[in-house]
């Protein structure tokens, strides 16, 4: 029998962690925020070290996403996917500035191939960046894909803004400790 429904979820914890009244003022709030959503995957052992989080232009939590391939059996439940998805279904839009609203991602690393399209169509304005894809390969066992050479201005061309580098370090020590753990997601 074939399917009707696709049930996605995050992790219980995230609603304990969140605080959707907050109001992340900087770019270093709002990528330190997808860090720590990040570590908390890990340390829960509920997906792989990605996490990401959409704001409002009010510096409001929309949604938030980790990475749940694994534990959903489901190749598209990336971080900046399930953040996409659940503002989405949370804003009842596909794109969510189609509303004439501005909305920025931030991820805790560089989005994959997969993520990068998706951040084309989901209607965001602005893209912040912790971690490089470099870092990603580096430091863990995750293959990013290919993505067009000038991505970053290919995302300019369309309208979205893109910061890269906020609080890397910080972001690049969460992906060195999954690569050290052992754990393959």
């Amino acid at each position: 029998m074939l399917r009707l429904q696709i049930h996605l979820t995050l992790p219980p914890w995230i609603g304990d962690m969140v605080d959707t009244t907050k109001r992340y003022l900087t770019d270093e709030e709002r990528v330190g925020l997808a860090i720590e959503l990040s570590r908390q995957n890990i340390e829960h052992n509920h997906g792989g070290p990605f996490g990401a989080a959409v704001f409002d232009a009010e510096g409001r939590v929309v949604s938030v996403g980790v990475n749940r391939v694994v534990p959903q059996t489901c190749s598209v439940a990336h971080a900046e996917m399930m953040a996409y998805m659940s503002a989405q279904q949370r804003l009842a839009a596909f794109r969510l500035n189609g509303d004439g609203n501005r909305y920025t991602l931030a991820t805790s690393a560089q989005p994959c191939c997969q993520c990068y399209g998706a951040t084309v169509w989901a209607g965001v304005d602005e893209l912040l960046i912790g971690a490089r894809a470099e870092d990603v390969e580096e430091l863990t066992e995750f293959d990013e894909g290919p993505l067009p050479a000038d991505w970053a201005g290919e995302l300019e061309r369309r309208g979205i803004q893109v910061r890269r580098d906020v609080l890397r370090e910080q972001a690049r020590a969460v992906l060195a400790a999954y690569g050290q753990s052992g754990q393959h997601y």
